[in-house]
């Protein structure tokens, strides 16, 4: 009997991360910058028409090519038939408050708020929100290098607790918010807000976040299966007319953004009460505080908008254990956002019920389809979300035992935060 020998999975290389810029598919190239310098073995290229982002690819560049002729034949041949996006009229773009909240990591919030300086945008500030600090090291870095940045300390630590400081610091008509390990493109904070100009009803806008690098097994696989991103197709969510394709919505709020880029029409977040404080990165519910807005938001009856032209490259964890914990966050984030709205927000549970039977369906044909997927070879990330690395079932554990987790989590961090506040 020949003796089982154990597979040992194969690890991805590292893969360079570009940008292309192009004057049409058929067109020639304007511009190409590989984001991290370093063009060995595959690169993953964003694709842009005339500067607006249509798609991502991933190709090999052979020894001595040029690389930018070589991704801007692969776009052409793996996006044939993107149609150019129509021109970009804005008007009057809204005064604007970015609010970052960090938590002692000067080193890459020196790096985020360089490309924040750097935005198009006509009208803006920018709000560090410095959450319960153990140094000195950012209020320093504010103050001897980005004298014209808005300074605030935050004690309470919590991201949302963070947020609610920086809406109270901030003085825009839009509240932007961005978080300390992301780097934005020139024309994020333009893209992001120009849509509440164009529509009163719009309370919230979300924008499209990618890889800043790839240099890791743990940021190629989080890629692979769609990180942070929501695609390259604009999309309205209206309450006034549910998605069919969503039975949940609007619980459905991981499908409309994440909370590093995101903006809110800054009289519907604070009509709304603002982000719950014990949700969020910080306290024991681990997260769930940007899903509890966007749901806030469209209750109250605003829209939502995301735009693929709002870009922001965010700097995955690098890390198997980074995965892990993510994984678990994940879950547990999900389940405390909707028991802070059964707590918070009653009325908000009979619809919540009701969507149940169909979202339950839903949510098995979605597991069912992933867990197919843990049985594919292992490649590397194409186009967008791809899936083309398996996903390990002890994440899907991990992702399951947080969401049992995540009520018990928001007790908690309520318990805490009453205990914070009556000090």
């Amino acid at each position: 009997m020949v003796p089982m020998v154990p597979v040992t999975p194969t690890v991805p290389m590292p893969i360079a991360v570009a940008d292309l810029d192009l004057d049409g598919l058929d067109g020639k190239v304007l511009s190409f910058r590989c984001v991290d310098d370093d063009m060995t073995g595959e690169v993953h290229a964003l694709v842009r028409l005339r500067g607006r982002p249509i798609g991502t690819v991933l190709g090999r560049v052979p020894p001595g090519a040029d690389p930018a002729a070589t991704l801007a034949a692969l776009a052409r041949e793996r996006l044939a038939g993107h149609r150019k996006p129509p021109p970009e009229t804005y008007r009057d773009l809204p005064r604007t408050s970015v609010v970052v909240a960090t938590r002692d990591r000067a080193g890459q919030l020196a790096r985020a708020l360089g490309s924040l300086l750097d935005q198009d945008h006509p009208d803006y500030e920018i709000v560090v929100v410095d959450n319960a600090p153990r140094t000195d090291a950012t209020r320093a870095l504010v103050e001897r290098k980005y004298p014209g940045i808005r300074y605030v300390r935050e004690d309470v630590p919590g991201l949302a607790t963070a947020h609610n400081r920086g809406i109270a610091a901030a003085d825009g008509a839009v509240l932007a918010f961005t978080d300390d390990d992301v780097v934005a493109d020139p024309h994020w904070l333009t893209a992001l807000t120009a849509p509440f100009a164009d529509d009163p009803r719009i309370g919230c806008v979300t924008g499209l976040i990618l890889p800043a690098r790839l240099r890791t097994p743990a940021q190629i696989l989080l890629e692979s299966h769609g990180g942070f991103a929501k695609g390259f197709t604009p999309r309205t969510w209206d309450p006034a007319r549910p998605p069919a394709d969503q039975p949940l919505f609007p619980f459905t709020a991981g499908s409309f953004g994440s909370g590093a880029n995101m903006a809110f029409r800054a009289t519907a977040l604070k009509g709304v009460g603002g982000f719950d404080p014990a949700t969020g990165t910080g306290t024991p519910a681990r997260g769930g505080d940007d899903l509890y807005a966007f749901v806030r938001v469209l209750a109250a009856g605003h829209r939502l908008h995301y735009t693929p032209d709002a870009l922001v490259r965010h700097h995955h964890r690098e890390t198997w254990q980074d995965l892990r914990d993510q994984a678990y966050g994940y879950g547990a984030g999900l389940t405390a956002y909707l028991t802070a709205l059964a707590v918070r927000h009653p009325a908000l549970l009979p619809a919540l019920l009701a969507r149940l039977p169909r979202g339950l369906a839903h949510a098995r044909v979605m597991t069912a389809a992933r867990e197919a997927r843990e049985t594919q070879p292992t490649g590397v990330p194409g186009e967008h979300g791809a899936h083309s690395h398996p996903w390990p079932r002890s994440l899907s554990r991990l992702e399951r035992r947080g969401m049992l987790y995540g009520p018990v989590g928001y007790a908690r961090a309520r318990l805490r935060h009453s205990r914070s506040e009556a000090r």
